[in-house]
């Protein structure tokens, strides 16, 4: 599985998006500033985004972009699936090739599918909140629950 670079400036784009949650729309601009993605191919993104029903989008001078949910509805493999497609196809070894024993291509296909359902575990565990977590971790804020 490869991330193209549509897939990394999408996630880093709703990143931005939602750790600035609940502060109105954010301007496509402002996070090509942040993030450091070149606009066009950001705006082309967002609307990959909005079209996969992740994003909001609103015109006009006060326009911009919000989160279509709250971050911690929003998992990641949502995200890759939006941006990438399925995480590894179905069907992800070469069908051309039959091996003399049949089950041999069997099991080889067991461990394409292992790989397809740990990977999709993972980023469906994963969401855009625990993101942002990470981020206050790392920069030291602590967030206590009572």
């Amino acid at each position: 599985m490869r991330i193209s670079s549509k897939g990394e400036y999408g996630l880093r784009a709703l990143f931005d998006l939602a750790q600035r949650y609940g502060e109105g729309s954010i301007q496509s601009h402002d996070i090509h500033q942040r993030q450091g993605i070149d606009e066009n191919y950001l705006n082309q993104i967002l609307i990959l985004l909005r079209k996969a029903g992740l994003i909001e989008s609103v015109r006009g001078p006060q326009g911009g972009h919000r989160l279509a949910r709250p971050p911690a509805q929003i998992s990641l493999l949502e995200v890759m699936v939006a941006l990438e497609g399925p995480v590894l196809p179905p069907e992800a070894g070469r069908d051309a090739l039959q091996p003399e024993d049949p089950l041999d291509h069997a099991i080889v296909r067991e461990v394409w599918g292992g790989m397809r359902e740990t990977l999709e575990a993972y980023l469906r565990n994963l969401t855009l909140d625990d993101l942002c977590q990470s981020k206050r971790r790392h920069a030291g804020e602590v967030m206590y629950y009572i």
